[in-house]
């Protein structure tokens, strides 16, 4: 009889009211071939557990054994089932139906509308304006078992609207919604959620939102979610690490200055404003830029303003506002010859490096507000300055003059804190880069805190009490040489 079961193709089989496919399924089960694991069923797969065959191929079941289902309520927001493994989709029927480590919840309500999509075979998914007015209704259950999320999650999915499109775009959407409340009948769920839709549009109040994210955004500070979980993931590391105390030598005053200078030199240097050291010096000595460099020259003066003022730099931010407040006051010092990128203001528009897009500049204040949560709980003068250079490295609230600011609110937090400054020197320019990437792309903080504390561990054995004894130990370290040509040694 001729095989009509493509067995190197698929994982599942379904049962069928065709006799030859009924028969060759019975001769294949016999022969060894395949295997029921659930309810018309069937699997050539014998090594993995039917619940894992099924978890695999959820939504071609869903598909094949039920046309025309909606994948809805919270399963069309999740695309998989809850921790209590259930999934929810309205069908011709209400009834619970149990597979190998998956209940299926079908809820009896209105087929397909013109715009829920194709998912899966003939499964469906209610549109993004359907999912969330069966999300506004009532649920017996709760947690993993209610066909509803916490309202918090809709209330995300709303603000991530208007992150995305703007009010413009949360109003059609409002609109769009408006329209199929009526043609499902959910009139009074429409009314719950355009109370909040309301709320994130500031025509009524914040109150009635329960959602961080959504709560920022109605009192004027939203924030970047992904970034926020990044620099989570960085504060956990730091909290969980101890450091040793790397008390500051260059305590005199001509001592801070010397090092000021290599600091402000290095810091321009990484970013491209590169000069020969004996130019970089005439600069500062003479606080007058070099003929045909006016804007690099008042850059690296600029820096240099920051860095040697032992005032300014001991002085930290106590709370969100100030912590802005600092960072564009330092900003205007830094940027000044430069009109053109604002100094003093965030960005208005939006900024990347290579394939790194950093946060949108409408969500800049409020994420380093919010960001300042995590500051505030770190102690070591360390762990607070590495976070605070990643943190605006990271959102990149300014057009230019990022990682300049970064590295002088790091430094300040040493200063403050009695300890070592920090440099990166030319030859550690890749390794420094590279951790940042890392850090930004692989969310991997563990490269980033040993890099930064290797470049502590080298900077606090520059001492400057004579500055050529400085410069002849910076040299010997490799500091001045490019990353291809030499490693950067650390000499006790």
């Amino acid at each position: 009889m001729e095989n009509i079961l493509p067995l190197h193709l698929q994982e599942v089989l379904f049962s069928s009211g065709d006799p030859r496919l009924s028969r060759q399924l019975s001769r294949l089960v016999k022969a060894g071939k395949i295997r029921k694991i659930a309810a018309r069923i069937y699997s050539p797969n014998f090594e993995d557990s039917p619940e894992t065959v099924i978890r695999r191929n959820l939504f071609t079941i869903l598909g094949k054994l039920y046309p025309g289902a909606v994948l809805s309520h919270r399963s069309a927001l999740e695309f998989q089932p809850t921790s209590a493994g259930h999934i929810f989709l309205t069908y011709t029927y209400t009834k619970k139906i149990r597979l190998p480590g998956i209940t299926l919840r079908f809820l009896k309500g209105q087929g397909p509308l013109r715009e829920d999509r194709i998912f899966s075979g003939e499964l469906y998914v209610s549109q993004t304006e359907r999912a969330l007015l069966e999300c506004m209704q009532v649920s017996r259950m709760r947690g993993p078992e209610s066909k509803t999320p916490e309202i918090a999650v809709v209330e995300a999915k709303l603000e991530g609207i208007i992150r995305s499109r703007g009010d413009a775009g949360l109003n059609e959407f409002r609109d769009r919604t408006r329209s199929i409340a009526g043609e499902l009948g959910m009139d009074k769920e429409f009314n719950k959620l355009n109370k909040r839709i309301s709320a994130l549009l500031t025509t009524q109040s914040a109150k009635k939102l329960t959602s961080p994210l959504a709560i920022a955004r109605a009192l004027g500070h939203p924030y970047d979610p992904a970034r926020l979980a990044l620099l989570e993931k960085l504060f956990v590391a730091l909290k969980n690490e101890e450091f040793a105390a790397n008390p500051e030598t260059n305590t005199g005053k001509q001592a801070f200055r010397n090092f000021a200078f290599y600091e402000s030199y290095f810091s321009n240097y990484i970013e491209g404003t590169e000069f020969e050291l004996k130019d970089a010096r005439q600069i500062i000595e003479t606080a007058m830029p070099m003929p045909g460099r006016n804007e690099d020259s008042h850059d690296v003066l600029g820096t240099f303003r920051l860095v040697s003022s032992r005032d300014e730099m001991n002085i930290t931010p106590e709370s969100p506002e100030q912590f802005t407040e600092i960072l564009l006051y330092r900003h205007s010092i830094l940027m000044n010859a430069r009109p053109y990128v604002n100094p003093g203001q965030f960005k208005t528009s939006n900024n990347r490096a290579g394939e790194t897009y950093f946060t949108d500049h409408t969500l800049v204040k409020g994420t380093l507000m919010k960001g300042f949560d995590y500051y505030q709980a770190l102690i070591h003068p360390f762990a607070r300055a590495v976070y605070q250079m990643f943190i605006v490295s990271e959102v990149h609230p300014f057009t230019d003059g990022n990682g300049r600011i970064a590295r002088v609110m790091m430094n300040a937090e040493l200063v403050k804190g009695g300890q070592a400054k920090i440099i990166i020197p030319t030859v550690y320019r890749d390794d420094y880069l590279g951790a940042l990437r890392r850090l930004s792309r692989q969310r991997d903080p563990h490269t980033y805190v040993r890099m930064m504390l290797r470049a502590w561990d080298f900077s606090a054995t520059i001492v400057g009490n004579d500055a050529d004894a400085m410069e002849k130990q910076l040299k010997d370290s490799n500091a001045f040489k490019a990353h291809d040509e030499a490693m950067l040694k650390i000499i006790r």
